[in-house]
C-alpha cells in the first residue's frame, strides 16, 4: 500500500510509494510518525509548497468486519485499504455475564425489593452497546484517515437486508418494483451465510446455484431457511431427494447443513439497525456523503472483474466508482478491535463474590498493557530480539507475548513501537 505522508505542521499530503518513503527516511528528510497505519512526517515540506489531490473514503459496513478503501478521485488508484473486525458479540457476552451476576446478587441481598422496569429513559438514537461499538469503530477510522490523507468525500454502502424478502422471496403485490439489480441482495445474503462454499461438498470458487434443501416438489418453500448454495454437480445429484437421503453417508455434513439452515438473521438485523445512524454520523463530519446499495456494489465489482473481499467491496461502493480502478499490489491492513480494557474495578468469581480489585494506575514506567514493543534481551534463557505486546505489572517485570509464547522481561530492555490504541494490527 501507499504510505501516508504529513508535512512539518502535521497536515496531510498525498500518500507516496513505499520506495519513495524509504528514500526520504534514508536521506533524513522524513521521520516515522506512526507505525499502524504507517505514516511519515516530512521535515522540510508544508502544504503551501505541495500539490495535493482529492481522495475519497469508501466504506462497506458489516456486522463482523467492515472494509475501508482510500481512492484517489482523479486516477482511480486505491492508495490504502483496511479491514476492521468488530467486537460486538464479545460485548454482548460480557453484558449478559454481568447481568446474570447482578441478578443473582439482587436476589440474595434484596429479595424484599420490587423490581423496577419503567423508570429508565434512553436518549434519542440510542443503540445497544454491541451495535454502538460497530459505529464507534467506523467513526474512529474515518477520523484517523482524515488526519493522514486529504479526504474530500465519503462513500457508504447503505445496504438493507429485507428480512421479509429474505424470509418470503415469493412475496406478491408490486413485488418491490423489480429493477435491474433485483436478486443481488438475496443471493449475497446466502453467499455470506454459507461461507461462499457448496453446502454439500465444500467446493469454492465455482458458479453456485440456489438449492432448496427440501425440494419444492416435496412441499418445500422459498423461505431462506430452506435455501442453501450448491455447485452444479451436487444440485443435479441431489435432484428432489430429501437432504437426509442425499447425505446419509455424510452424517457430519448433514448435521452441519441442518444446523446452519436454522441460523438466525442477527447479522442482517445488526446491519439494518445501524445503517441510518452511521449515515447521520458520517454527515456530521461535514464532508459530502454518497450512499449506494449492496446490489450496486456487487454490480460494480462484477463488471470490473474484482475478487470478493471486504476491502474490495468498499472500493466498489456507489456510483462514483471509476470505470478503471488501480488496485494491483494493494494488501489491506487487518485491524481487530480489542477495546481499551475494562471499567470494572472489582473482579468476581463465578458466584459474584469479589476476589480482586483493579489498580488505580494504568501506566507504569511509561508503559501500558497492550503496547507493541521491541525487546532486546541481552542475557538469560530468552536472550535475543523479540517483537510483541506487553502486559504490565506494577513492578519492573512485564509479561511479553510474542510468537505464541510468553515470558517475563525487564522494562529496560523494551522500546515502544506502537502505543496501545484499542486495536490489534496484522499485515
Amino acid at each position: 500500500m501507499r504510505v501516508f505522508v504529513l508535512d512539518k505542521n502535521l497536515n496531510p499530503l498525498d500518500p507516496c510509494h513505499p520506495a519513495r518513503a524509504r528514500e526520504l527516511l534514508r536521506k533524513g528528510r522524513a521521520k516515522i510518525y506512526r507505525r499502524y497505519p504507517f505514516t511519515i512526517v516530512l521535515q522540510d515540506r508544508s502544504t503551501e509548497d505541495s500539490v495535493t489531490h482529492p481522495h475519497r473514503i469508501k466504506i462497506d459496513p458489516g456486522s463482523k468486519t467492515t472494509g475501508f478503501a482510500v481512492v484517489q478521485e482523479e486516477t482511480g488508484r486505491v492508495t490504502n485499504a483496511l479491514e476492521v473486525s468488530h467486537r460486538g458479540q464479545q460485548i454482548k457476552d460480557a453484558l449478559e455475564s454481568r447481568r446474570a451476576l447482578r441478578r443473582g446478587r439482587r436476589n440474595r441481598k434484596t429479595r424484599y425489593r420490587k423490581p423496577r422496569f419503567l423508570n429508565r429513559t434512553r436518549r434519542q438514537g440510542w443503540l445497544p452497546p454491541s451495535l454502538e461499538s460497530r459505529i464507534a469503530n467506523i467513526e474512529t477510522w474515518v477520523r484517523r484517515i482524515r488526519k493522514l490523507c486529504p479526504v474530500v468525500a465519503i462513500s457508504q454502502e447503505l445496504v438493507r437486508f429485507d428480512l421479509q424478502q429474505i424470509e418470503n422471496p415469493e412475496i406478491s403485490g408490486v413485488e418491490y418494483q423489480r429493477g435491474e439489480l433485483f436478486g443481488f441482495e438475496v443471493k449475497e445474503y446466502l453467499l455470506q451465510k454459507w461461507g461462499r462454499k457448496c453446502a454439500y461438498c465444500g467446493v469454492e470458487n465455482v458458479l453456485f446455484e440456489i438449492e432448496h434443501i427440501l425440494a419444492k416438489s416435496k412441499g418445500g418453500s422459498n423461505r431462506v431457511s430452506n435455501l442453501c448454495l450448491s455447485c452444479h454437480s451436487c444440485n443435479q445429484a441431489k435432484g428432489n431427494k430429501s437432504v437426509e437421503e442425499f447425505l446419509k453417508k455424510k452424517p457430519e455434513v448433514l448435521k452441519r447443513v441442518l444446523a446452519q439452515a436454522k441460523a438466525p438473521l442477527k447479522d442482517a438485523a445488526a446491519v439494518n439497525a445501524t445503517r441510518w445512524e452511521l449515515y447521520r454520523r458520517l454527515q456530521a463530519t461535514g464532508l459530502p456523503v454518497e450512499v449506494g446499495s449492496g446490489g450496486r456494489t456487487k454490480f460494480n465489482r462484477k463488471t470490473r472483474g474484482i475478487e470478493k473481499h471486504h476491502w474490495t467491496d468498499a472500493v466498489c461502493v456507489g456510483v462514483s466508482t471509476p470505470e478503471k480502478l488501480l488496485l494491483n499490489g494493494v494488501k489491506p491492513l487487518i485491524v481487530k478491535a480489542k477495546g481499551h480494557g475494562r471499567r470494572q474495578r472489582c473482579g468476581t468469581d463465578r458466584y459474584g463474590f469479589p476476589i480482586r480489585h483493579a489498580p488505580a494506575q494504568k501506566f507504569f514506567m511509561d508503559f501500558q498493557t497492550g503496547d507493541l514493543v521491541k525487546a532486546n534481551v541481552l542475557t538469560g534463557k530468552y536472550a535475543g530480539t523479540y517483537t510483541g505486546r506487553i502486559a504490565i505489572r506494577f513492578k519492573p517485570s512485564f509479561k511479553l507475548t510474542t510468537g505464541g509464547k510468553s515470558f517475563d522481561v525487564h522494562p529496560k530492555y523494551l522500546k515502544i513501537i506502537h502505543r496501545a490504541d484499542g486495536y490489534e494490527y496484522a499485515s
